[in-house]
């Protein structure tokens, strides 16, 4: 039988996966996959892109230096705001950055939970020790 006792620890490989995640939000508006004419005068979404990716690279990298649980909920709200963003600034006509949005989003989202749900019974001094 499996254990999955891995999950029970917040782990540093985490907060790599969430700074790999922001980074790939961050460049999603260039991605040779997509129309580019479709995001052509569309600055709001090539700005979100790029604040939110940073914001979910500098969450995690705080995560990464010194774990806290607003961090978490933080990441958890961030990733809520990428999946509606297509909707609410309008692109979500754009079927590869919306599709793509929406999947990331979901990801940071998972993972923030995950991550909270590993520290919710830690102390202070236990979620300090983190990384060490």
């Amino acid at each position: 039988m499996s254990d999955f006792g891995f999950l029970n620890t917040h782990r540093t490989w985490e907060d790599w996966c969430g700074m790999l995640l922001g980074a790939l939000i961050a460049a999603s508006p260039w991605f040779p996959v997509q129309d580019h004419t479709a995001i052509v005068g569309h600055q709001t979404v090539i700005l979100n892109s790029v604040a939110v990716g940073l914001v979910v690279f500098g969450l995690s990298q705080l995560e990464y230096v010194a774990l806290q649980r607003w961090q978490e909920v933080a990441t958890i709200l961030v990733g809520l705001w990428l999946i509606v963003s297509p909707y609410i600034l309008g692109y979500s006509g754009e079927g590869f950055l919306r599709v793509y949005h929406t999947s990331l989003g979901a990801v940071v989202v998972l993972l923030g939970i995950l991550q909270l749900w590993q520290d919710w019974t830690l102390s202070d001094q236990d979620m300090l020790k983190h990384g060490q």
